[in-house]
């Protein structure tokens, strides 16, 4: 894994003109941004990512569909393309992402501070898991599991998934309104 040189910005999201490895952010607690891509289908389910188990932040949980730090000088889309491609092998144009939101989250993991402005795309993906290839790096395997199956087991199983504080039940919930309005729409059309 290499440490990249990314963006730094504000607690209020504003880039301040300068660049650092992910490293010293990480050690400093500098704020910087990542593309957060959450991969769904039209059953309600959502693709999850079990991180590889060398990764430094969270090995072993299962976490978004794919992610990562925007590089320095990077559009925050086309980190989030990139990264989709790299992780899971599916190679994606910017208008098949859609923007859903801003979060701004501060977790500690041991001496990793890790502050983040999460840029949230949603995709709907009606493919197979087998056409998708993995990267060994960071992706050990990729589920699909249904919103019910995902809340049921953040309660009883938390260490399994990464702790993004309130975050899940965000996804959640946007996931359930595209499937369930979609569904309701087309029974009453």
């Amino acid at each position: 894994m290499s440490d990249e040189l990314i963006d730094i910005c504000d607690e209020q999201n504003k880039l301040l003109g300068n660049s650092q490895l992910k490293s010293v952010a990480h050690r400093d607690g500098l704020w910087h941004r990542a593309a957060h891509i959450w991969i769904y289908n039209s059953r309600g389910e959502i693709l999850l990512q079990l991180r590889a188990k060398q990764k430094p932040l969270h090995p072993n949980q299962w976490d978004i569909s794919a992610a990562g730090h925007v590089s320095a000088g990077e559009k925050v889309l086309t980190s989030g393309l990139r990264e989709v491609s790299e992780e899971i092998g599916l190679k994606l144009e910017p208008g098949d992402l859609e923007f859903l939101m801003i979060k701004k989250n501060s977790t500690v993991f041991r001496e990793i501070k890790n502050n983040e402005f999460y840029y949230v795309y949603l995709y709907k993906y009606d493919g197979t898991l087998d056409q998708l290839r993995l990267q060994e790096a960071e992706v050990q395997k990729v589920k699909f599991l249904s919103t019910k199956e995902i809340k049921r087991d953040l309660l009883n199983n938390p260490d399994k998934y990464v702790p993004h504080e309130g975050y899940w039940p965000l996804i959640l919930d946007a996931v359930n309104e595209r499937v369930v309005n979609k569904t309701e729409k087309n029974n009453y059309s």
